[in-house]
């Protein structure tokens, strides 16, 4: 198993700790307070959203890849979260439907972006290694 693979939990884990942050920024942002409870039912739909995602892309394959994993879990997390905020009668007002695609997508983009870079980094061979084979 290669180094991405192993890194699924920590990266399923990630995700769910960041859109928990993005729901307790915005329910402080708009004076709803930082409770728990309240955290948790602002981003259950956007955690519910991610988890249909991670399965569907089975994301645990591939959990840093930014294309076109990264991509489609910020599309299936946002736009779903959004999709099963307004079903159970959440606001859905485009002013936030703008914010949700843009924090989520650097909350779920930018980590894996990182990430991406750093793996490619250290798998990369290193010109000295060649000249020590030569």
């Amino acid at each position: 198993m290669n180094r991405p693979n192993r890194l699924w939990p920590v990266q399923l884990a990630a995700d769910v700790v960041l859109i928990v942050l993005f729901a307790a920024l915005g329910r402080d942002t708009h004076a709803h307070g930082v409770d728990p409870a309240g955290v948790l039912i602002t981003a259950s739909p956007f955690i519910a959203a991610a988890l249909a995602g991670w399965a569907a892309l089975r994301l645990w394959r591939r959990p840093v890849a930014l294309w076109p994993h990264g991509i489609l879990l910020w599309l299936i997390t946002a736009g779903g979260g959004l999709a099963v905020r307004a079903l159970a009668g959440g606001g859905t007002a485009f002013s936030f439907q703008l914010v949700t695609f843009g924090v989520l997508g650097a909350f779920l983009l930018l980590p894996r972006l990182v990430a991406s870079l750093v793996i490619r980094r250290r798998t990369r061979p290193d010109s000295t290694r060649l000249i020590h084979r030569a």
